[in-house]
């Protein structure tokens, strides 16, 4: 035995929360708006003395640009401030204080050293009508993010517009509109797998194309039967996920992508699960004409509920000449310029670059791991996602939410740089059963079906979700993909612990005896959140959107 190496802490069973007692402090705390809190005349910072030569206010702003009467501000002190968004902060649940495994998500650890890059001044500071001459670090760091995400992608161009994910989507398909336009065509489908992200549909929708779906198959796969009976020459293109959102590569990718292209239309990837593949395999080699990134998914940006996002996208020669415009471009003497020519351009896609403290992380990130980094943490991502679901079957917990799909029931391969096929190994029991569904492996997410769980233990993918709560987890995606029964979609990333893993695994575990003994717990759940259960369809057909100042 190696002396050095670190003893393995047997995984210990989860502890049950409690369920009934008094209300927590934040439970009985009645949350206040900003506008609800402080007193007329209170403030939380106070002007210096005017040091300069008084001025008419007209001469500084006319009269009709002026307010008839104050806004309506909150009047409050820089406590009752501080205090206020504390509070709100302690009524959510985040990734730093928790494992938070939602599905198709990639809620990965955002490092610390990322942000301390991005709030250094010559980045933080930087005006966005700074003029280029003035800003050459930003835009060389621009343009070397975007040389490293199409060497990522395999597509030589690309753009950093897109402020989202969705916002990419858009460009993509806004892109194939302008493609086949200056090719004198007329197409009006889209073609969507059923397993595909709702904001697919949504973005077709958007663009004034016709969404038409495309059926999975048994193994989980696009259905290439129903792919050719629906490939036409009205269709201008396949938005495609892969691997998909089953947690699936789909071994046919490359009869897909040829397929797709005889028809003259494009293929288009969402980049929603690049996160399994980084270093392995590109889209560009698959097929794709276009791709989107998540900067805050695969690139380590935050989240940030709400907050700042981006969906850079890049794309093949044939669609360069569509990109949006202004770009990055390198002079002949080394500096940089934004130019805004190309006569075919989709045009601008929002006010001045995107959101470049994005930028800022995810080329961070990229840096600081380099090519064999990526590699390594695509590997644990679906090292660490293969792991919880073999612990979920060592426990029990696939007899009532059994894995949907699996890549046991294909010769599941995809393309790597070197042309060499990467092969998803199906488990080592060879029966097609795990205790419940099909073996096998997954990538980087699984989805698993909790209809076994409702009709044996009276409880819903929805009630356990609320009861893991109780345990300290953010609960996985819920009811997608809608072709899975009660589905449960589960994504760990490469950035968890195996602790934390056993610790997930034990509460699901835990959670499922709790149901077979007395359901009503979890039907109840949560206890322990600073809110209980809601009446969410209430809270869908009512919603209070508008509050009195």
């Amino acid at each position: 035995m190696n002396e050095n190496a670190r003893p393995t802490r047997a995984p210990a069973r989860a502890r049950r929360p409690p369920v009934r007692g008094t209300d927590t402090p934040l439970q009985r705390e009645h949350a206040l708006t900003i506008f609800e809190r402080g007193a007329p005349g209170r403030r939380a910072f106070q002007c210096p003395a005017l040091d300069v030569p008084e001025a008419p206010l007209d001469e500084l702003l006319p009269a009709h640009l002026r307010r008839a009467e104050p806004p309506r501000l909150p009047e409050v002190s820089e406590p009752e401030i501080v205090r206020h968004y504390v509070r709100l902060s302690k009524r959510n649940f985040d990734l730093d204080s928790g494992f938070y495994p939602l599905g198709s998500c990639t809620m990965k650890h955002n490092p610390r050293l990322h942000e301390r890059v991005a709030a250094l001044p010559g980045h933080a500071r930087l005006h966005p009508l700074q003029d280029p001459s003035r800003a050459q670090g930003a835009l060389e760091l621009m343009y070397n993010l975007e040389a490293a995400l199409s060497e990522i992608s395999g597509l030589p161009h690309v753009c950093l517009q897109p402020s989202a994910g969705s916002h990419g989507e858009l460009a993509g398909v806004l892109l194939t509109r302008a493609y086949h336009e200056a090719r004198g065509e007329t197409r009006h489908k889209v073609l969507t797998p059923d397993t595909a992200h709702g904001t697919n549909p949504a973005t077709v929708t958007m663009a004034g194309f016709e969404v038409v779906k495309i059926a999975t198959n048994p193994h989980g796969g696009v259905d290439l039967d129903d792919l050719r009976a629906k490939a036409d020459t009205d269709v201008a293109c396949l938005m495609l996920t892969n691997p998909n959102t089953l947690g699936l590569f789909d071994p046919n990718i490359q009869e897909i992508a040829s397929v797709v292209h005889e028809v003259g239309a494009t293929l288009y990837y969402d980049g929603a699960n690049l996160n399994a593949v980084m270093g392995i395999s590109r889209p560009g080699d698959m097929g794709f004409d276009i791709v989107h990134f998540n900067l805050h998914k695969s690139f380590t940006q935050p989240h940030g509920g709400g907050g700042p996002g981006s969906g850079p996208i890049a794309v093949s020669a044939r669609i360069e000449p569509f990109l949006p415009v202004p770009r990055v471009a390198r002079g002949e003497d080394g500096s940089f310029d934004l130019v805004g020519e190309g006569s075919d351009s989709i045009g601008r896609l929002r006010g001045f670059q995107g959101n470049y403290g994005c930028f800022v992380r995810s080329y961070a990130y990229i840096c600081s791991l380099g090519a064999p980094g990526l590699k390594d943490a695509s590997e644990t991502a679906v090292l660490n996602a293969n792991y919880l679901l073999a612990r979920l079957r060592q426990l029990g917990v696939c007899e009532h939410l059994p894995l949907a799909y699996s890549n046991a029931q294909s010769n599941a391969s995809f393309p790597t740089g070197d042309n060499k096929p990467l092969t998803n190994v199906p488990s080592p029991d060879g029966d097609g059963k795990d205790g419940g569904g099909v073996s096998g492996l997954c990538l980087h997410e699984f989805v698993l079906s909790g209809g076994p769980m409702k009709r044996a233990l009276k409880i819903k993918t929805l009630d356990l979700a609320k009861r893991l709560l109780d345990y300290g987890y953010h609960p996985p995606t819920v009811y997608f993909p809608l072709l899975v029964e009660e589905a449960l979609m589960v994504e760990p990333t490469e950035t968890e612990t195996r602790e934390t893993l056993d610790g997930f695994a034990e509460a699901l575990a835990e959670i499922l005896r709790e149901a077979a003994e007395d359901p009503e717990i979890a039907l109840q759940a949560p206890y322990t959140t600073p809110v209980r259960r809601l009446d969410e369809a209430g809270a869908a057909k009512r919603p209070v959107i508008r509050q009195a100042l």
